[in-house]
């Protein structure tokens, strides 16, 4: 037993000298807090007899943590208090080493022996722990431009290995500028732990182009797969700067400003924080008039048009606006209620005064004038005026004054009169104009009269129409009065009886017309008669020729009949004159 114990430790010594470890070539790789996972990496080989797993220190020397026996099939663990319950010991002679820590990155030999050699593999056990998300803290409230600001402390812990952190402004990364960016970085690394604690601080001079911009700060490290990064969230500061320019604005309810109106200046700065507090030029004040970022003016009037202007407390930067107030004035003379007489003038101004140029336009009853006259009034003339102008420049802004105009006359009555189709009554027609409306009385002078008037009819304003039926029983005077307290008209008109006097002139009429009608046929016929007796006067002479150139036998008988002849001819006028 001894000889065969001696056999297999000569065997043992000069395998360990002559064995290539392979330090380096493999590697197991393991994340911080996982179980690290260590094969072999050697066949298992025939005749084997048992396995070990060791580690090495620092300084070389070989720890012993597990081994298992592959003919009692018997696993045993060291008493090493870094992995007490944390190794596992697989049949194919993986090591299992839960939990892994950053000590736990050492070198691991695996050892397999039989009768008459041993097998060694080592490797190297590498564990990585990615570090926390960088958060940047002590963060300022705001950056000034033109000076070195401290953006803040960009910090991510527990790490292995170590990280490196990186600052970003909108996406591209920041490099130290001497004046302009300055960056202190650090890599602490806890003695206990192992594990690395990253920091880094960034400083910044900030302008108006920083306004909204973003800042991060990114960690890149190692894991078993390759480099990784980690961004923090991001960081957008307000950006502080002085002022450069003061404006002026006009806040009013419209577009333009008319008298009454409210309105409020602001003046604003354009730096940031805004300036709260300015100094106010109203027109004539050269010293200004201290106040907040608006001025306000109530119900202003015409007299405060005129240039505006405000500056910082330091009277620099000043802004200026001009103000201007519209206004529109209307006067009427005369107004109110207005009583004229006919034929009367009455002289009207209408006179409009304003902030611009404006027209005036009049209208009667509601019905647009092209231009009035008020010479020679008429009843006509009477009514409701209205004189307006309007300032388009203003929406809302117009002015309206109006009169009454009455035109007054003393009455006048005319009367007329008609015969009905009965020949039994009479219609008397009156007609009266006046302005107050007059009143009408009439009267009869006569016996068996009973005025019956109708109903009055208007035919304008100041005139009106009525009629009286009437039955006469002789003849009659009618008399009639309008009356108002301008004065009284009085007329009369004679109505007779019966139609006699209308019956007697028609049969004149006829008579008159016959006579004239005798007159002409008489005057035809003794044309005509005289046309005739010269027609048988020129017959009896040519008779007597004849007779004259006849034979003498029959002379005295062509005598005797001539003269039968010629009586017949003039007793047949004869007839016919008294026909």
């Amino acid at each position: 037993m001894a000889a065969r114990a001696g056999s297999f430790l000569a065997v043992w010594v000069l395998c360990a000298a002559t064995l290539s470890t392979g330090y380096g070539l493999n590697t197991a790789n393991a994340v911080y807090g996982e179980t690290i996972i260590i094969p072999c990496g050697q066949e298992i080989v025939d005749g084997l007899l048992f396995g070990k797993w060791k580690y090495e220190k620092a300084d070389g020397t070989p720890v012993f943590v597990a081994a298992r026996s592959d003919v009692k099939n018997k696993i045993s663990y060291e008493d090493v208090p870094e992995y007490k319950g944390r190794l596992n010991l697989s049949e194919n002679y993986t090591l299992f080493i839960s939990d892994a820590k950053i000590s736990d990155e050492r070198r691991f030999v695996c050892m397999l022996v039989t009768e008459d050699n041993v097998f060694e593999n080592p490797t190297v056990v590498k564990v990585f722990k990615p570090p926390s998300q960088p958060e940047i803290k002590n963060q300022p409230n705001y950056m000034e431009t033109g000076k070195l600001n401290k953006v803040g402390e960009c910090v991510s812990l527990e790490s292995y290995p170590g990280g490196n952190i990186t600052w970003y402004r909108n996406g591209k990364a920041l490099e130290p500028v001497a004046g302009v960016i300055s960056i202190e970085s650090s890599n602490d690394r806890s003695a206990t732990s192992g594990l690395h604690n990253m920091q880094s601080s960034l400083q910044y001079m900030a302008t108006k182009d920083d306004i909204d911009a973003e800042f991060i700060c990114t960690v890149t490290y190692y894991m078993p797969n390759g480099q990784m990064a980690i961004e923090s969230d991001m960081a957008i500061f307000d950006i502080y700067y002085p002022t450069e320019k003061v404006t002026i604005q006009i806040h009013s309810p419209r577009k333009t400003i008319k008298e009454g109106d409210n309105i409020t200046l602001r003046c604003i700065g354009n730096g940031n924080p805004p300036p709260q507090q300015f100094l106010y030029y109203p027109p004539g004040q050269v010293e200004g008039i201290i106040g907040s970022s608006t001025y306000a003016i109530t119900d202003i009037q015409r007299n405060a048009s005129g240039d505006y202007k405000c500056s910082l407390l330091n009277k620099n930067m000043i802004a200026s606006t001009t103000v201007t107030v519209h206004y529109l004035d209307l006067f009427l003379n005369p107004s109110g209620e207005i009583t004229k007489k006919i034929g009367d003038t009455l002289p009207v101004s209408c006179i409009a005064s304003a902030s611009k140029d404006v027209a005036v336009t009049w209208m009667k009853d509601h019905k647009t004038l092209i231009q009035p006259s008020f010479t020679n009034l008429q009843y006509r003339d009477s009514g409701l005026y209205e004189c307006e102008t309007i300032l388009f420049e203003v929406d809302g802004l117009r002015r309206k004054e109006t009169f009454r105009l009455t035109v007054e006359g003393n009455p006048r009555i005319k009367l007329s009169k008609k015969a009905s189709s009965d020949g039994k009554t009479k219609t008397i027609i009156y007609e009266v104009e006046g302005f107050p409306k007059p009143e009408v009385q009439c009267t009869s002078m006569g016996n068996g009269v009973f005025l019956n008037r109708t109903k009055e009819i208007p035919v304008s304003e100041t005139k009106f129409s009525a009629e009286l039926i009437i039955s006469p029983e002789e003849n009659v005077t009618i008399t009639c009065s309008a009356e108002n307290r301008l004065g009284k008209e009085i007329v009369s008109l004679n109505v007779s009886a019966k139609d006699n006097n209308d019956n007697a002139k028609l049969i004149i009429g006829i008579v008159v017309g016959l006579l004239l009608a005798a007159l002409v046929a008489g005057f035809i016929y003794w044309i005509y008669m005289k046309k005739s007796r010269k027609r048988a006067a020129c017959l009896i002479q040519r008779i007597g020729e004849s007779v004259l150139d006849s034979s003498s036998a029959t002379k005295h008988v062509g005598k005797e009949l001539g003269n039968t002849e010629e009586n017949k001819k003039l007793e047949e006028n004869n007839h016919k004159s008294e026909a």
